[in-house]
This record gives structure tokens, C-alpha cells and sequence, in this order.
């Protein structure tokens, strides 16, 4: 660090307080010292830092799947937002399993990461238990809840189940089938779930025990499940699916059979994920506003770690229909 300040011109202190606290130095001079940091390959010692009670400058990201598109976005807005603030992110994901959850982020802890940020509100009681012990700041996302234990930026996801439910019954279906993933773990899918079958009893429609199917976030799953569901003779004129990538898997489900979309049947996502706008035809989807979301979370949870603010903040981003071409009257 000496051999940096030299290099700089600047004070030790200075170089200390461009890591540390980088939203106090000028542009200019985080730039020189940038520059005299790359020139001579100096690394800080996290490690020491910790040891003596400075910020590792890492925050632990859990997510449930990195094998989709449905959190990329949000992960990659979450990142953008923390490095502005000087920080860095620790991705893993739990495969929709809360025991493994817990156990990440054990070991997130034990590299001494300065905060936390999970996805939705279903978490073991371990998990809760383990944030409250260790004090540590923590946060989850992508769905809203005003009665939420930790802070929290996302979406209603029962309004946005909800919306894609009126949209289909809007237009005249009363013929409806439902493809979901498993909700047992999973707050976002039941809101979703519950949301659309409060629209449907509503409206007097009962979906029946055939034409409700669950899928993992795969689209070859999904496929292979719609595909079963619309073989029979006796099946339904419009499907709302749990997120796009299982609306993915039913619009092909239906082509793979030779069923226009939305000709003979129409189909509604959820999530308006990269690459729905660019499927033949364009998805008809609710927009949760992912890039938002990790916006706004990364900004807070780091923020939040800088002031050492103990404050509970709930925020709540709006969603949108999405109205493209796999949607019509039957």
C-alpha cells in the first residue's frame, strides 16, 4: 500500500479510503490510484482485513438456479448495482432446496461476506435464526411481503398471477389449464398460483385436476407435461403458466402437435424473461421488473452496509401485461 500511495502521489490514508470508502475520494484521484495499482499488481489482504473488523467488500448472493434466465437479469442488475458501492457479489445456488440453502450460507459467513441477499421469503427457520445470530445485514428479493421478517425489493406476485389470469378470461376463455412449477419452498410460484385461481373461482371457472399440471424450470419438462395435457381430444382453450420458461415449453408442447398458437389455444407467462419478446410468436407475459429490482436491492443492502443502517425497508416494484401474439379470444 505504500508502494501504491508513492505511486499515486497520495497518502496512505487516501489509498485505504479509495478501497474502504471510495465514495469519498474524487473521481480523479481513485483513477490514479486505480492506475498505480495496475502497474504494480498490488492485491489487499482481505483476509487481515476481516481479521481486524473491516468489511471484506463481498456480499453473499443466494439464488435458487443459475440455469435459467428467470434470475440472470436480476443477478446481473444486483452486481452492477453493489460495485458501484465497491462491492462484490458471491453467487451459489440451492436448487430449490432450503437445507442447502441454509448450508450456503453457513459457508458465505465463514468467508466473512458483509451482507446477504435471498430470493423470496420461504427460507428454514435455521436460515432466519442464523441471520438474526450473526447480526449480519440481509435482505430478499423478488418478492414483496409488508409482513417480511428482513427487508425486501420485489414484486406482487399473487397480483401478477392475477393479472395474467384476467387477461386470459378478459378476452372470453373459460376453458383454462395451469402449468407450474412445484410450490412447496417456492413463495413467488404459490403467490402466482394463488393469485389466478382467486381471478377464476371469480369468475365461476374451476380448473379440473387434468388440466393442472406441475413442471420444473425446464422447458423440455414443461413440453412433455402440456404435451400429455393437449393430446386428449378434451382440453382446454388457454393456459397461464407459472413463469416463461414453462410458457416456452407449452407454446412448443402445442406446435410439436400441430395446435396454432393462438389460434386453437393461447398461452400467457409470467417473468417477460430475455428472449420471450423474441419467441415466434412473441409470449404474452406479466413483465416483473427484474433489472429494477436488483437495482434497487443491490443499492440498499449495500448502502445499508456502509452506514451500518439496521433500518427494515420494504420496496415494491410494479408489474406490467405484456400483450404479444400467443394470446387471443378462442
Amino acid at each position: 500500500m505504500v508502494a501504491v500511495a508513492k505511486a499515486a502521489r497520495v497518502s496512505i490514508s487516501t489509498v485505504s479510503r479509495s478501497y474502504n470508502h471510495p465514495e469519498l475520494v474524487k473521481p480523479a484521484t481513485r483513477k490514479k490510484i486505480d492506475a498505480a495499482v495496475r502497474r504494480l499488481g498490488y492485491i489487499r489482504n482481505r483476509a487481515a482485513q476481516t481479521m481486524h473488523g473491516i468489511r471484506s467488500g463481498t456480499i453473499g448472493l443466494i439464488v435458487p438456479t443459475i440455469d435459467h434466465a428467470i434470475f440472470a437479469e436480476v443477478i446481473q442488475a444486483f452486481s452492477d448495482a453493489v460495485d458501484e458501492q465497491g462491492f462484490t457479489i458471491l453467487v451459489a445456488s440451492h436448487g430449490y432446496d432450503l437445507e442447502r440453502e441454509y448450508a450456503v450460507m453457513r459457508k458465505f459467513l465463514e468467508h466473512r461476506v458483509d451482507g446477504i441477499a435471498l430470493i423470496g421469503q420461504d427460507h428454514s427457520e435455521e436460515t432466519y435464526q442464523l441471520i438474526e445470530s450473526q447480526s449480519i445485514p440481509a435482505m430478499t428479493i423478488w418478492n414483496h411481503d409488508v409482513a417480511s421478517p428482513l427487508s425486501c425489493v420485489g414484486a406482487d406476485n399473487a397480483a401478477a398471477g392475477q393479472l395474467a389470469a384476467a387477461h386470459v378470461t378478459h378476452l372470453g376463455h373459460s376453458k383454462i389449464g395451469l402449468v407450474f412449477p412445484p410450490t412447496t419452498g417456492n413463495d413467488r410460484a404459490r403467490g402466482r398460483k394463488t393469485g389466478a385461481l382467486d381471478v377464476l373461482r371469480s369468475a365461476g371457472i374451476t380448473v379440473p385436476d387434468r388440466w393442472s399440471v406441475e413442471a420444473p424450470y425446464s422447458i423440455s419438462d414443461a413440453k412433455d407435461a402440456v404435451g400429455q395435457m393437449l393430446a386428449s381430444p378434451d382440453r382446454p382453450t388457454a393456459l397461464i403458466c407459472g413463469n416463461d420458461v414453462l410458457a416456452q415449453g407449452a407454446v412448443y408442447a402445442a406446435l410439436r402437435l400441430g395446435l396454432g398458437v393462438p389460434r386453437a389455444i393461447s398461452v400467457i407467462g409470467i417473468g417477460d424473461f430475455k428472449g420471450s419478446r423474441e419467441m415466434e410468436p412473441g409470449l404474452t407475459t406479466v413483465r416483473l421488473p427484474a433489472r429494477r429490482i436488483g437495482l434497487m436491492a443491490g443499492a440498499r443492502l449495500a448502502q445499508s452496509i456502509i452506514h451500518a443502517d439496521p433500518r427494515t425497508f420494504r420496496e415494491l416494484c410494479e408489474i406490467e401485461l405484456i400483450k404479444r401474439d400467443t394470446c387471443a379470444a378462442p
